[in-house]
């Protein structure tokens, strides 16, 4: 090792002498960049210390967490979309609910007006009655449409419910029934108004047929005759 030693700075010894204008060069450029030597070396410190921080930052969010808080946002937007369907559909049952309503008191006051007509003003008011019941069935079929629309929805929300309890997010499945409840109530006590119009219809229109066959007065053709033939007549 002594001799090796020896060797070395002999050889360093005749470089220098060899050599001048290098190492002059090289003890000016370590002399000058010390400073920027030791700012680097701070930066590749500071640099280092990077890493450590953002793998404690995100081990502290575990795959579970992740799951929990990506299925709380959909518990959310699932929610919003059953919110929405269902304001929809309860204000196409309510207006259906009112179609049935009109058309029944039009086949109240129609039966009251048989045998007090003639021919004509029978075949005007049966138009009035024909009308009414062509909005009805508008507006059944708009609610029937936004009923699909709700039930996906509503699927669509249990299922959000069920994968939240199951990832652990108890609280978002508690939210997420909760209010699957509460919408279900309120569509289910609209569908029951209108099941109670339809209920109505149906008697105020064998009401009619039974007034309109024990009448001898002139009717408009098809009144009369077997309902399969009209539309109009047959139910829903």
């Amino acid at each position: 090792m002594a001799a090796g030693g020896r060797w070395l700075r002999g050889c360093c010894s005749v470089l220098r002498r060899s050599l001048p204008v290098l190492a002059s060069v090289g003890q000016r450029g370590l002399a000058g960049r010390s400073g920027q030597w030791h700012r680097a070396v701070g930066l590749g410190v500071a640099l280092c210390a990077v890493p450590v921080v953002e793998q404690q930052s995100s081990g502290s969010l575990s795959n579970d967490a992740l799951i929990r808080r990506a299925v709380s946002l959909v518990t959310d937007s699932t929610a919003t979309l059953l919110s929405q369907t269902t304001y929809a559909l309860i204000e196409a049952l309510t207006e259906y609910t009112k179609a049935i309503y009109t058309l029944v008191s039009l086949y109240k006051q129609y039966s009251n007006l048989l045998g007090k007509m003639n021919s004509d003003e029978v075949d005007a008011v049966w138009q009035v009655v024909i009308g009414a019941r062509v909005d009805m069935t508008t507006k059944q079929q708009e609610y029937l449409r936004l009923e699909s629309s709700w039930m996906t929805a509503l699927r669509l929300s249990e299922m959000a419910a069920e994968a939240a309890y199951q990832s652990g997010a108890d609280q978002a499945s508690v939210t997420a029934r909760s209010h699957i409840q509460v919408l279900k109530s309120q569509v289910q006590e609209v569908r029951l108004l209108s099941q109670k119009a339809e209920t109505k219809l149906a008697e105020a229109q064998t009401d009619e047929l039974i007034k309109a066959r024990g009448e001898d007065s002139s009717l408009p053709q098809g009144v009369l005759g077997n309902s399969d033939d009209d539309p109009y007549l047959r139910e829903d």
